[in-house]
């Protein structure tokens, strides 16, 4: 659901972000940009609770009770048909990903320069610590500096989610094994700017997500605030018939889907993690 409703809608300056697996907040503290979608089976009362709460707040909500757990595959054709109609509404074509398009030329771009040269494109940091460096366009790297209390990764850290306003949400995006571990760590992370920001909050793993959410990201709206976190592969594998591996594909994937958001205007900025990702992982947690 969350790729059907993210890529169908996200595009030409709108977008319906769909927010998974976000914890559950009290009702006062959702924007009034939030809609929200019940399913459960019937005979199951344990979303009751918080779908009282939800209207009860004045928050348009949506609630779909199946009969039984075997028609959970009927709620396939309804979102697609309502999807379908709501891109009608929105004036748009629900059947077309153009920016994922863009991150892939971008991501092909270094994956041929490796190709040539045996290596990725240089980058520099605007701003490096011993275990993190901080990538973005070379204007918003600017704002940030000049907006933080002091230079640590912490306070540029801070300077850019304070970007987060009303009607913002915030978009991590974990160029990461999506491992159990990284998960939890990620969720607490995510879940410390909802509680601190009171806005809606995505989390993504790449690259699978540019196929989902990443379109709605670059082609929706420009009120989305992005920390990407990447980070150096332990062990590699080569890609049958190529001079890169499929590490140097991600780092690419990486690369382009963050060029696009900087493209796009988007306020993005990149943390890199070196090779202990648990130790950067629990940096962040603390610093955010």
């Amino acid at each position: 659901m969350e790729q059907l409703v993210a890529e169908s809608t996200g595009k030409i300056g709108v977008a319906i972000i769909p927010v998974d697996r976000e914890k559950p907040q009290a009702a006062a503290l959702y924007g009034s940009d939030r809609i929200f979608a019940f399913l459960s089976v019937a005979g199951n009362d344990s979303l009751d609770e918080q779908f009282a709460s939800v209207t009860a707040a004045g928050h348009p909500a949506v609630r779909v009770v199946l009969d039984s757990i075997d028609t959970l595959g009927q709620e396939f054709f309804r979102w697609e048909f309502a999807t379908a109609t709501a891109g009608s509404i929105m004036d748009i074509n629900p059947f077309n990903q153009p920016d994922v398009e863009s991150a892939k030329i971008e991501a092909r771009k270094i994956t041929d320069e490796y190709e040539t040269t045996g290596s990725l494109p240089p980058e520099t940091p605007f701003f490096a610590s011993e275990n993190m460096s901080l990538f973005t366009g070379n204007e918003y790297a600017m704002e940030l500096l000049a907006a933080a209390e002091e230079e640590t990764v912490a306070a540029i850290i801070d300077a850019h989610l304070s970007r987060i306003g009303e009607g913002d949400y915030f978009g991590l995006l974990g160029y990461l094994a999506m491992s159990p571990d990284n998960a939890q760590v990620m969720q607490a992370i995510r879940t410390s700017v909802l509680e601190r920001f009171e806005c809606a909050t995505c989390l993504g793993f790449g690259p699978r997500f540019l196929h989902s959410t990443g379109q709605a990201y670059k082609g929706g709206g420009n009120n989305g605030v992005f920390l990407q976190i990447t980070s150096d592969d332990d062990s590699d594998i080569q890609v049958p018939g190529q001079r890169y591996t499929f590490g140097v594909v991600k780092a690419a994937q990486a690369r382009g889907d963050f060029q696009v958001l900087l493209d796009r205007g988007r306020r993005a900025l990149r943390v890199h993690v070196g090779s202990d990702v648990s130790a950067g992982l629990r940096e962040l947690s603390i610093i955010i």
